[in-house]
């Protein structure tokens, strides 16, 4: 198992380990507890500026962030206040810089929402988080729906989750200095994903499979695009815009080093997609099935022979288990877990080097903090 150098947990005492579990929970129950009031904060402005809408349709949209928006890590929404306090070191948090915080948190966590929603139905997947997908779920209780599925229904739901970001940032941060930068950076991070979720979707098409378009160039930036802007870059971001960092010179630099940690957090979901158990990861694998441009078939294509390659041709985005095993079996072959690891190593030492080249006078902690999130994962 890889020793991490920015944090060996080794080393901690057992104590020191319990009181990091003991305040890493803390924070989660604490940032938890800001959802409810938040949904409110959104479905009670509704309410006020369109008295005469649906009660029913209202009571769906709560039903459809509650199922959508909680159940997850959290890491993302949590390392705004973390990143803050970085920051602002020497000095403890406001209450009011806290709760301001945890709600750009949840901004993001909604963000995740409306693209998980969105993605899972582009991808016809069965499971999130351990239960069905939201298109895939029960309909909330409402007049015809009582047996039915929500189905394409949550397209238009994932819009809604959307939209409520842009309402709770202007009714907790209009009177902000850094509410424009705020704004400028949810929309550019949301088309920056979307672009990065475009490329992967013509780049692998469930009705005409070429493997010869699945190359670590375009796997690298469909990952960039799709997955580290906003799982990264944004969270950090928001807490240096709290902050009151205006220096571009900055959040390029924070740009980089976490544009590295992006890129291994998607190539261990795709590991994991393979790998992991679906009881621990919440979710059933299907890059396989779905012709994903993924990282175990980009490394399996640079090593494969002849023979092997045409096992891939054959049985890659095939929906038959018997498929995905015979591709299963070439990646034991190629002895792509060892792959992985060796990957895995690398990135840290890459992630290291990194660090020590651009954090510049900010603190390290930032980043050494998110990435102990990530290379902690459950393999």
């Amino acid at each position: 198992r890889l020793i991490n150098p920015f944090f060996p947990l080794s080393t901690m005492s057992g104590s020191a380990a319990k009181r990091a579990k003991t305040a890493g929970a803390a924070e989660k129950e604490s940032f938890s507890k800001v959802f409810q009031p938040m949904l409110d904060q959104v479905l009670e402005d509704c309410e006020k500026r369109y008295p005469d809408f649906d009660k029913d349709a209202l009571a769906w949209f709560r039903k459809s962030m509650e199922y959508n928006c909680v159940g997850g890590k959290m890491n993302r929404g949590l390392s705004v206040l973390n990143t803050f306090q970085h920051l602002i070191a020497g000095r403890e948090p406001t209450p009011e810089e806290v709760s301001d915080a945890q709600v750009l948190g949840w901004c993001i966590e909604w963000l995740q929402a409306f693209f998980l929603v969105s993605d899972d139905i582009m991808d016809d997947s069965t499971t999130r988080r351990g239960q069905p997908c939201w298109y895939k779920a029960k309909g909330p209780p409402c007049k015809g729906w009582e047996e039915e599925k929500v189905g394409m229904v949550a397209i238009n739901d994932a819009f809604l989750i959307e939209s409520a970001i842009y309402k709770i940032l202007k009714m907790r941060f209009s009177d902000k200095p850094y509410y424009v930068a705020l704004l400028e950076l949810m929309h550019e991070v949301t088309y920056q994903t979307e672009l990065g979720q475009m490329l992967d979707l013509i780049t692998a098409p469930e009705h005409h499979i070429d493997l010869s378009k699945f190359t670590l160039d375009k796997y690298k930036c469909i990952v960039k695009y799709k997955t580290a802007f906003y799982s990264f870059y944004l969270p950090v971001a928001m807490g240096m815009h709290m902050a009151g960092i205006s220096d571009e010179a900055k959040f390029e630099n924070a740009l980089e080093i976490l544009l590295e940690m992006g890129e291994f957090f998607q190539i261990q979901d795709d590991y994991l997609d393979c790998y992991g158990d679906p009881a621990v990861i919440g979710k059933i694998g299907t890059d396989i099935q779905d012709n994903k441009c993924g990282w175990l078939v980009v490394q399996a294509l640079t090593r494969a022979s002849p023979a092997q390659k045409k096992i891939l041709e054959d049985n890659y985005a095939q929906k038959d288990d018997a498929n995905v095993a015979k591709v299963k079996q070439l990646y034991k072959e190629l002895d792509l877990e060892k792959v992985f690891k060796d990957y895995e190593e690398e990135s840290y030492a890459r992630l290291q080097t990194l660090i020590t080249d651009k954090v510049g006078d900010l603190p390290k902690g930032i980043f050494t903090d998110f990435a102990q999130k990530i290379y902690k994962r459950i393999l």
